[in-house]
């Protein structure tokens, strides 16, 4: 029996590769981990605590399955925050299904809930950002938190958030508009494969030292599903307006407010809310392909990512399985930076898995979420570029 050989030690170019993308993963789980400790749930309000006027806009088109939950868990909030005046605000977009019925309901039950007026939608806007901006102009209250029908409030979120954006604006950076991520529930393998990669792009590519001591629109981020903002900055970039045509309102109105002067901060909302996003394969699908290139904005930038993706974190699995099965050989460094690789991108999704409650199955299929959201990415652009992106049932 002869003896099979031992693998080389010398570099070659697949060694190189495998060393690089070892470098991507530790470096993305370095930043991770940096801004994980940045990244702070929302205290308990101080006790000199005089609470705030704000309202809760909450754009409804055919949302008859989560507009009262959402509703009521929002005036849930609003009964544990007695020292603020708190208006829960709808837009009824349109809605073709019960969402018309149900509003009315909760109109006549609490009259701390008032419908705004609407509008037909216009030329050039997107649906959600015309009723986010209807609402805001509508309001009076010196805060507006916009969210979606699909999120629920924890009783304290609202006193909470405002303890938060407190401690967000000591030492007198004044930040005007704040956003909480949920917790984003998934049901389905489909959902947990993309959904938390929200919180991998957030955390492992955004620097919150700079996102913190800069006011550089590309170092900002939002999740449209809890933005706070100060009306009076509001209104002075120009409101929802500014991106009448974006579907991605987490990307593009934090940079918009930047660009006018005004600070922007983030903070961990896992216990403050939580947001089944979409269900099944096929809303994910439709979900995230509707603005995944817009949240990039560069073909590109697009390109770097896809080379970063695959090159980075998924080519260490595919190199591993071929290596294992004798299709390629590899250097002792090879497999050494290749098992680094592939250590770091699990511990980082473990890290958050434990941390923001995510499903652990999108955890251990990492390079395959990766995969996909590239093709997502791409498929994204596509449908930009013919003009093809819609969502209920309108291009806009």
């Amino acid at each position: 029996m002869i003896d099979a050989p031992d693998p080389p030690l010398g570099f070659d170019w697949l060694t190189i590769w495998m060393t690089v993308s070892a470098v991507v993963c530790i470096g993305a789980a370095a930043l991770a981990h940096r801004n994980l400790a940045r990244f702070r749930i929302a205290p308990e309000p101080s006790a000199g605590d005089e609470g705030w006027s704000v309202t809760v806009c909450i754009p409804a088109r055919n949302e008859e399955a989560n507009l009262e939950a959402c509703v009521r868990s929002v005036l849930a909030a609003a009964d544990a925050d007695s020292r603020s005046r708190t208006v829960v605000m709808v837009y009824d977009d349109g809605s073709t299904d019960a969402t018309g019925e149900i509003l009315a309901r909760l109109l006549a039950e609490d009259d701390r809930v008032v419908a705004a007026r609407t509008t037909p939608l216009p030329i050039g806007w997107n649906g959600k950002q015309h009723a986010c901006d209807a609402m805001g102009r509508q309001c009076d209250t010196d805060w507006m938190l916009f969210t979606d029908a699909d999120v629920r409030f924890a009783p304290d979120a609202l006193r909470r958030t405002r303890a938060a954006l407190v401690r967000a604006s000591d030492g007198g950076r004044d930040v005007a508009l704040f956003s909480a991520f949920p917790r984003e529930r998934t049901g389905t393998v489909g959902e947990s494969l993309i959904v938390p990669l929200i919180h991998v792009v957030l955390l492992a590519y955004l620097p919150f030292g700079r996102m913190r001591s800069t006011l550089d629109p590309a170092a900002s981020a939002a999740c449209g599903q809890f933005i706070l903002c100060r009306r009076d900055a509001w209104l002075q970039v120009g409101g929802h307006g500014s991106i009448r045509a974006s579907m991605h309102d987490g990307v593009r109105l934090p940079r918009i407010f930047r660009r006018g002067g005004f600070p922007t901060d983030v903070f961990d909302g896992t216990d403050l809310a939580e947001c089944r996003m979409y269900r099944g394969w096929g809303e994910t699908w439709r979900g995230f392909t509707k603005n995944a290139y817009e949240g990039l904005g560069h073909p590109a930038l697009l390109a770097f990512i896809t080379v970063l993706h695959l090159g980075g974190h998924v080519a260490p699995w595919i190199v591993a399985a071929l290596g294992i099965t004798g299709f390629l050989t590899l250097t002792t460094v090879g497999w050494a930076m290749l098992a680094t690789a592939i250590a770091a991108q699990l511990v980082l999704r473990a890290r958050l898995a434990a941390r923001f409650r995510q499903s652990w199955i999108g955890a251990a299929l990492h390079p395959i979420g990766q995969a996909m959201l590239t093709v997502i990415q791409w498929w994204s652009l596509v449908l930009h570029l013919t003009g093809r992106r819609s969502w209920r049932g309108r291009t806009a």
